[in-house]
């Protein structure tokens, strides 16, 4: 039986992917991905949304209202170690993409706030990479729209490529409860690619009481949901993980909480076992 968060993906054609709110039965995130051939185009609307649009892989050109961002995408692969081109759209424009080659899209949306807001271009080479954690938890992050970037009203998106064997959003953390500065309320969506294709990983997604304890197999471009509860990940060997996360909630601020049941990794050094 395929839980309730997992997404599964379409094996072929344009649409890869698509979770609405009404979907996921909230109320700011919305994710979808297409595949589109070279001199295939897609139009769209933001209507009442903000969009952050990521070229996944390929080269696409987008027009916003007559104004074109021509060759945008230099990537082969999502685990191509460049950051992707990405643009953000405020609320009531039309959008063009056309490929110039093959090419993924990623559409990130969240609802968009009352302050009016400019179309950006946010060029790859300014996005910061970080490496987060050590050991077996070690990943890499690439900041494409983070909370302390002022370009968006609600949306948060960010990359992260897990090595075969690592975990991920680990130790597990939540951030489903309003009340900073310790902890915002954000719900979450993570875009699963793997390498090689035919590989899987695992994700969980539980509360404290557990009134959500769902265990995910997710594999290459399945999209699981996490409307609240810690949600880690972890590769399995022989396999690399990378996921795009969308983020959005009332306030646009990123914190989280550990469980504390498994925060005690984070001690250096690590307390002694104890049998």
């Amino acid at each position: 039986m395929v839980s309730p968060l997992l997404a599964k993906a379409a094996p072929e054609g344009r649409e890869i992917v698509n979770v609405t709110p009404e979907r996921a039965g909230w109320g700011y995130v919305g994710f979808r991905a297409i595949r589109l051939k070279a001199g295939e185009t897609e139009a769209l609307n933001t209507g009442a949304n903000e969009l952050c649009l990521v070229v996944l892989t390929g080269t696409v050109d987008v027009t916003v209202e007559g104004q074109t961002f021509a060759q945008l995408g230099t990537r082969n692969s999502v685990f191509d170690p460049v950051a992707p081109a990405a643009v953000f759209v405020p609320r009531g424009h039309a959008v063009g993409i056309k490929a110039s080659r093959d090419a993924e899209v990623g559409l990130c949306t969240a609802p968009a706030g009352d302050a009016p807001r400019a179309v950006r271009v946010i060029d790859p080479a300014s996005m910061r990479r970080s490496v987060r954690g050590t050991g077996s938890n070690t990943r890499y992050v690439c900041d494409v729209l983070p909370h302390d970037d002022p370009t968006a009203d609600h949306l948060l998106v960010v990359e992260v490529i897990t090595p075969a064997g690592h975990s991920s959003s680990y130790p597990p953390h939540k951030h489903d409860v309003e009340a900073p500065p310790t902890e915002t309320q954000l719900e979450e969506t993570y875009y699963h690619r793997l390498n090689p294709p035919q590989g899987f990983a695992f994700q969980r997604v539980y509360t404290d009481d557990r009134s959500i304890d769902e265990a995910c197999a997710v594999e290459d471009h399945d999209v699981v949901m996490v409307p609240r509860g810690y949600h880690p990940v972890v590769a399995p060997h022989g396999y690399d993980l990378y996921y795009l996360n969308v983020m959005a909630g009332p306030n646009r601020f990123w914190v989280f909480k550990n469980d504390p049941a498994h925060e005690w990794m984070l001690a250096t050094p690590p307390p002694p076992y104890k049998a």
